[in-house]
Formats: structure tokens, C-alpha cells, sequence
């Protein structure tokens, strides 16, 4: 399982390096097709994916994004807000039940 792991992210990098590479005009999309032996039509997805994935985070507004992170980091000071109250219930319990047993 850890070896297919690897090899994916080694894929993936791959896959970046070359649409980098492509979208530097350092090689072209046939060049790629003939060098890896991959169909051109799989390797223009790649690129294709790529530039919608630049677009989208051109397109982010930055208070939208200081919106979500202000979001996840109230989310989390609720709960460990409410672990810390668990946690100081659990230590009365069990101090009560101590005291009992004397």
C-alpha cells in the first residue's frame, strides 16, 4: 500500500513538471506525447486542468478566504473550548468518586 502511495505522488509530480513545462514553452504537448508515450489528448486534460486550477485561485478574493480561515479558527476554539469543559467535568467526577471510596 505505501509503495502505491509513492508511486502516485511521484506521478503527480511528474504531471506538474511537465505541465510547467509545456505551459513555459520548454516542450510541447506532441514532444511530451512521443517522450513518455502517453496519448496528446490525456497530456491537454493535464494541462487544461492546470489552467482552470490558476484561474480559480486568480478569481479567490482574499475576505473570502480571511472569511474561511476566521470560520475554521472559531470552529476550533469551540472545540477545544468544549474538550477543556469535558475535561475539567471528568477530573470533578472523578475526584468525587475518590473522595466516596475513602
Amino acid at each position: 500500500m505505501v509503495m502505491d502511495e509513492e508511486i502516485k505522488r511521484w506521478t503527480a509530480k511528474r504531471k506538474s513538471a511537465l505541465v510547467i513545462e509545456i505551459l513555459q514553452g520548454k516542450t510541447s504537448v506532441a514532444e511530451a506525447s512521443r517522450a513518455f508515450d502517453l496519448p496528446p489528448s490525456e497530456i491537454e486534460n493535464w494541462v487544461d486542468d492546470a489552467k482552470r486550477g490558476m484561474e480559480n485561485a486568480l478569481r479567490t478574493n482574499p475576505l473570502d478566504m480571511r472569511e474561511q480561515y476566521e470560520k475554521q479558527l472559531k470552529e476550533l476554539q469551540e472545540a477545544y473550548g468544549e474538550a477543556m469543559l469535558e475535561l475539567r467535568a471528568r477530573k470533578k467526577l472523578q475526584s468525587l468518586l475518590g473522595e466516596e471510596d475513602k
